[in-house]
């Protein structure tokens, strides 16, 4: 069966005066005329109507664009619950000629034949059901989707016997049916709508991440919200494949290969946000789970100071900037800031004044005035091929996305001692640790102490809802056993916990900041690192340096009234509150 979609008039409407649908939808707040532009270009490049284009391109719902259609036409919308279960028999309209045409007979009414379409404005049609079935016809619209599966249920069902084993043949092969029907599965409006509200939902929610998880009760989604995981809806079991199939055609991924992992990426704009999704997909036993990374290019900081860094650690890193060479790394685990601190650090240098060069896989958000270059280890654009090239550039300033190999530590290095000054980020979960995690890239010591200027480990921190949050009186053991007498500003003097309303979604937390330590190398710490020593030596030489810990830099938070003691805890629980 070839399907045919909404939703423009095939010929004018008789009604002249009434506004193209387009025109109208823009009239109705519900699609914006840049978006209009795109579909009516996108239309004349691959023709159709444009209310299936406007579907195809994720800017609008079926059921969008069918409301508006039926305004513009003054027919009412019949939905799925009022399409029959018994076929009504008209002499004239064989089965095939309505499956093929996408129309349902529904009743007689007063010598008029009302019948169910999905182009309810196509003259040609109206005039050839009217001669075939002899009757005067009163169209109304149906969602095409559910109108072609009631079609299906009515007319189909049972003739195909062998269908319900369609699916292991398709997957025997990559041929192209078995694409072709993944692509129906995916543009069908019901899961169109579902995966355009999933990812609408990030906007109102402030998510970082979403998570689409099939198991065996359905398809879960969660989103991940100041660094925690929350539970949304749960999907029935049956639509896992389609939205997968969705979000991997909007990713240009390919749909077909469900047995390997893919990486893609999303370019959307969702409620006046641009909105950068990088998509992951992953093999399960229950199918394909799917994380979709959300770059808000609006929410993004690109202010040192507005990262949470206390005064103390944030003068003594803007010195490390200012050198004019040697390396400055930053640490921490998977979604802890890392990047945005190095493009934070970039948009501080002046690029007028230096060439500032970028290696990232990917790049998350692109700078004005400095090149960045994405890795495509596909085609051997891997971070060391990158690096080699672009110190043929002559830069001033290299950003490494991630430090990931040997080699690309060591040409890192190699070109801190020839005169750059080197940004980076490594998976360590403190400061000292990153010394200790080079030497295992092979780094020779007295390398690492000749080109290393600094390490900065950094957490993110949920902050405390302003609207919610509660004032408490720590007793004199709890200050003491946790340290925080140290910091509180005067005997007596409250912190607050975590209580939960509902503009925090009764979590007790809205946005998150940054805790730092601040590793700079000193003589002792050259010394200790030509010594061998190890990550807790270090640790300790960096204290008596100076560094706070992130745990403490946590504790002035509390002391603060930004974060709760709570949450530090939770935050810095793998650094042994030291």
């Amino acid at each position: 069966m070839t399907k045919q979609a909404l939703l423009e008039p095939v010929v004018p409407t008789p009604d002249a005066t009434r506004p193209l649908l387009g025109e109208l939808l823009v009239r109705q707040g519900r699609l914006a005329q840049r978006d209009l532009d795109q579909a009516l270009a996108a239309q004349t490049e691959m023709g159709g109507l444009i209310g299936r284009v406007l579907v195809r391109l994720g800017l609008l719902s079926e059921l969008d664009v069918a409301t508006a259609l039926c305004e513009q036409l003054g027919i009412p919308l019949v939905q799925a619950q009022d399409l029959p279960d018994e076929p009504l028999e008209v002499p004239g309209l064989s089965p095939d000629y309505l499956l093929a045409h996408t129309m349902l007979p529904l009743r007689h009414d007063e010598g008029r034949l009302v019948v169910a379409m999905a182009t309810p404005q196509d003259a040609f049609l109206l005039k050839a059901v009217r001669l075939a079935a002899g009757l005067a016809v009163q169209p109304v619209l149906a969602l095409e989707s559910e109108l072609s599966a009631t079609l299906e249920k009515l007319y189909v069902a049972g003739d195909d016997s062998d269908e319900e084993g369609d699916d292991d043949a398709m997957l025997s092969g990559a041929d192209s049916e078995f694409v072709e029907h993944l692509k129906d599965l995916a543009s069908e409006a019901p899961v169109i709508r579902l995966v355009n509200q999933i990812i609408s939902r990030v906007i109102d929610l402030r998510a970082s991440d979403i998570h689409i998880e099939p198991f065996e009760d359905g398809l879960h989604v969660r989103y991940r919200v100041d660094g925690v995981l929350q539970d949304a809806e749960v999907a029935r079991t049956e639509l896992a494949a389609a939205v997968t199939s969705r979000i991997k055609l909007l990713a240009h991924l390919n749909i077909a290969e469900r047995r390997l992992p893919q990486d893609g990426r999303i370019k959307n704009r969702v409620k006046g946000h641009e909105l950068d999704l990088r998509v992951s997909t992953l093999p399960t036993v229950h199918g394909e789970s799917v994380v979709m990374r959300v770059l808000d290019r609006a929410s993004i900081r690109l202010n040192l100071e507005d990262m949470g860094f206390a005064a103390d650690t944030l003068a003594r890193f803007r010195q490390l900037l200012d050198r004019p060479h040697g390396i400055l790394l930053v640490t921490g685990p998977t979604g802890s800031g890392k990047t945005t601190t190095l493009y934070a650090s970039l948009a501080k240098l002046d690029s007028a004044a230096l060439k500032i060069l970028t290696v990232e896989d990917p790049v998350e958000y692109q700078l004005d005035g400095v090149n960045q270059v994405q890795v495509q280890a596909q085609i051997g654009m891997t971070f060391a091929h990158a690096l080699r090239s672009i110190l043929r550039q002559d830069p001033d300033i290299i950003m490494i996305g991630e430090m990931r190999d040997t080699e690309t530590a060591q040409i890192a290095v190699q070109s801190a001692l020839t005169g750059h000054l080197v940004l980076s980020t490594l998976h360590t979960n403190t400061a000292a640790g990153a010394i200790i995690r080079l030497e295992d890239m092979g780094v020779e010591r007295y390398l690492i102490t000749s080109s290393v200027n600094g390490v900065l480990s950094q957490r993110l921190l949920r902050k405390l809802c302003p609207h919610c949050k509660e004032a408490v009186v720590p007793s004199a053991e709890v200050l003491a056993r946790t340290g925080l007498d140290r910091y509180m500003p005067a005997p007596g003097a409250p912190i607050y916990t975590a209580r939960g309303c509902p503009a925090c979604r009764q979590t007790g937390y809205q946005g998150r900041t940054s805790i730092h330590e601040l590793f700079v190398m000193d003589e002792a710490a050259h010394q200790s690192i030509l010594s061998g020593a190890d990550a807790t030596t270090l640790h300790n030489v960096a204290r008596q340096g100076g560094m706070l810990t992130l745990y403490e830099d946590g504790l002035r938070k509390v002391a603060d009234g930004v974060s709760s003691l709570e949450e530090v805890l939770r935050v810095t629980q793998d650094q042994g509150n030291a």
